[in-house]
């Protein structure tokens, strides 16, 4: 279902953006502000990928907070800092854990179905950058074009319907502006 006329570009924050804690094979969100940057590709890709002509937006699972774990304060600094850093146009924050999830909370196909309406973009010409299998299924839920940044966590199922593996933010942004151009 087209929900509008813009391309876009929704990316997962944690393990696309910002560099995550790595432990027995999997990622975790930084909890700590102290602990919060970004890959050295993010800003670049961002600018690169507004450049193009898409909207860029980030959607992002952040259940430290639905936990208890952190304080929303230190989340929005977070942000604010990711704003300063990568000139990203929005970003959808679902703060639920899986024992309190909706339809927001990927794999949840929520916020990205919200991006699409608010910024008027049609999914599928709309690409969804994650390093989870849970992104991809939300990107593949909502009608975007999923693409798959293997971090080689080893103790999460890898996605199976995905248009491109890549290994960083940088990569699946050549791929998807090579994409757009061969298009064209």
């Amino acid at each position: 279902m087209s929900t509008g006329c813009r391309r876009g570009v929704i990316l997962d924050r944690d393990g696309v953006l910002v560099i995550p804690e790595f432990r027995c094979g999997r990622s975790f969100a930084p909890r700590r502000l102290e602990d919060f940057r970004l890959y050295p590709d993010a800003a670049g890709s961002v600018r690169a990928l507004k450049a193009a002509g898409f909207v860029v937006i980030v959607a992002t699972n952040q259940p430290d907070v639905g936990a208890g774990l952190m304080e929303r304060a230190v989340l929005e600094e977070m942000h604010h800092r990711l704003r300063a850093e990568a000139p990203v146009d929005d970003i959808e924050v679902c703060t639920e854990t899986r024992a309190q999830a909706t339809d927001r909370r990927k794999p949840g196909p929520g916020m990205l179905l919200d991006a699409a309406r608010i910024w008027r973009l049609d999914p599928g010409v709309s690409y969804a950058v994650g390093d989870r299998a849970t992104d991809v299924e939300a990107a593949c839920r909502a009608g975007f074009i999923p693409v798959f940044i293997d971090r080689g966590y080893t103790a999460e199922p890898q996605p199976t319907r995905h248009a491109a593996t890549v290994y960083s933010l940088g990569e699946a942004t050549d791929w998807i502006l090579s994409r757009e151009s061969n298009a064209a």
